[in-house]
Formats: C-alpha cells, structure tokens, sequence
C-alpha cells in the first residue's frame, strides 16, 4: 500500500468518516507533503502532514509546536498525530503566505506582526530544551556552499590560496556567530514560512527550532531569499526589533551598529548555506524552481562581504566564481 492510500485509511479512521476531499496544500523543500482536508459543508478545512518517518522528524515538530504555542504565538494546532508512521492532522492556517500578501502598502503592519512574534519566540528561550545551534552544526551548513554550490553546481575545483580565502572566511563568521547571546531560534523565518491569518503571522516549518545567535532568524527574515526591500526598510525594521528586544530585556548588543554587524554577518552564514540547499535541491532532488532565487542571495551575500574588511576576500572570491559562472553560461 502507498502512502497515499495509508494516508487515506489513516484520515478515515481518525475522522471517522470517508466524506472528505484530499487536495494538495503546499510545495515543500523537504520530503514533507501537506494535504488540505475538506469535509461537509461549513466544517472547517484541515491539513494532514505526510511526513515518512525515515526522512523527516514528526517528533519535533509535535516538540516545537508545542514550545510556540506556550510562548503565545500562532502555529498549527495538532488535533491527532501516528508519529510511528509520520502522519499528524493540523488545523489550518489558510493559504495566504506573507510572499502572496505583501507589497509597499502590506508590508509595514505584516513585518510588525513578524517581529512582534519573533519577539515572542525568543522570550520563552530557554536552554536544554532545543539542540544547540552549535559550531558543528553552523560549519555542516556553511561547507554546503563549496560541496554543493561551488563543487557541483558551477563545477568549479578551488585551488589552495581560494581554498585558504574560504576557511578564513568561515572561522570569521563562526567566531562572530557563536559569539551571539542564544535564543530559541526558528531557522526558517520567512515569507513563505509566514501566514496571514488571524492571530497573524500563521507560523509554519518550524520542526528544525535549534537554540542559536539571537539575530539568526531577523536575518532569516529581512533578508529573505524570495523577496527583497531597499536598505533603508530593512534598517529600519532592524532598528524596531532591535529597540523592543532591548526594552524587554532580551540580550541583543547594545549598540545598534554592532548589532546590525552581528545580523550582516549572520545573514552572510546563512547566505552561503541557502546558496548550497539551493544547488542541492536542484542537483539531487530535481526541484530546479529554486536556481531563480539565488542571485538575490548572492547579492546579499557579496554586498555584506564588500561592506567589512575581514570579508573582503571572500567578495574577491564570490566575484571569481560568478565570472566562472558567466563564461559557463549559467542564468539561474
């Protein structure tokens, strides 16, 4: 039997009825599906998580979304769960990303919503309740850009002196993210991740809540891979968060021009790692929709790199690759 019909036997059984409808509800970059659940008329949607357990971790998601929801904000409410076959039926938050509703007169009430939730997340932090967002960890992700970006997508072999510009590059940024104050950290905080919805923002995809730098999810979603704001937003926005979180005690630097540094160079982590997952999504999952959104990446990328001296090389190296990339012919 497939999963699909598993998934079938499974609904029937725990609705207790077979008079309900089974449509696709969203793309995913995981081995998750979500299915939209329609039953009789005036009975509220659901969604059902398909989740094979041998690839995903239905067990943290229950965790986390128990651990957002205690802090007060909006996730999906579980109404049952098979963890030992990776099913969970959940309420459903709509269809309306953040990406599908902002625009120049949206985006200043939703963003607000966002980080008034951020700021949530992050006063219920406490430790030894999420894996740590630990040095192995960050460094995993970072070496997904010369494995996966560098090595397979442009197919480019760096020679030593490159090689050396990477790693020195790579223990700068660890160093100034581990350096961070730790808060419970999302890891996907953005628009496509965001409902609109009542409470808003519908908070979804958040199974892999690590406890990591304080900036890490600001970044996530300010310098967000699918949509993007001029300079002055975003600092603006940075400030307003940056402002709460000091009022309500949280341990962000105390000085804004450090903390903006802190949330450039956490976002330029995170940069290289996305510019990884997006090659490898592409190259070993066959999901090619995501090669469009790595040039705004990139360019967030280099423009943090340009901005600080430490990074300047790196700026020197991402400049090599994309003429490499150019000669290739490469458009993504």
């Amino acid at each position: 039997m497939d999963r699909a019909e598993q998934l079938r036997q499974w609904l029937e059984t725990t609705l207790g009825s077979s008079d309900f409808s089974v449509a696709p509800a969203s793309d995913d970059a995981s081995f998750r599906r979500y299915f939209r659940i329609r039953r009789v008329e005036a009975q509220p949607s659901l969604v059902a998580m398909d989740a094979p357990p041998d690839r995903e971790n239905c067990v943290a998601f229950v965790h986390v979304a128990h651990l957002f929801a205690e802090a007060g904000v909006h996730v999906p409410e579980i109404l049952a769960q098979d963890l030992e076959r990776g099913f969970l039926l959940l309420s459903d938050l709509g269809s309306t990303t953040y990406l599908d509703a902002l625009d120049e007169h949206s985006a200043g009430r939703l963003y607000g919503d966002a980080l008034d939730a951020l700021l949530r997340i992050q006063l219920a932090s406490r430790p030894g309740v999420l894996p740590d967002y630990d040095k192995q960890l960050l460094e995993r992700e970072l070496r997904l850009f010369p494995d996966w970006y560098v090595a397979r997508q442009l197919q480019r072999e760096l020679g030593a002196a490159q090689r050396e510009i990477l790693e020195k590059a790579f223990s700068a940024l660890l160093a100034n993210n581990l350096g961070q104050a730790r808060v419970f950290v999302h890891r996907d905080y953005h628009s496509r991740n965001l409902m609109v919805c009542e409470p808003c923002p519908g908070i979804l995809d958040f199974q892999d809540a690590v406890y990591g730098p304080i900036t890490y999810d600001l970044a996530s979603l300010l310098r967000d891979a699918y949509i993007a704001w001029e300079e002055e937003r975003v600092i603006d926005w940075a400030v307003r968060y940056w402002e709460k979180a000091r009022a309500a005690g949280l341990p962000v630097a105390g000085d804004f021009a450090d903390f903006y540094r802190d949330f450039e160079w956490m976002g330029a982590q995170r940069q290289l790692k996305v510019l990884g997952i997006f090659a490898r999504l592409f190259l070993r999952d066959g999901k090619d929709g995501y090669l469009k959104d790595q040039p705004l990446v990139m360019r967030y990328l280099r423009r943090t790199c340009e901005r600080y001296g430490e990074l300047a090389a790196l700026a020197h190296l991402l400049d090599e690759l994309d003429a490499k990339e150019k000669r290739f012919g490469y458009t993504f």
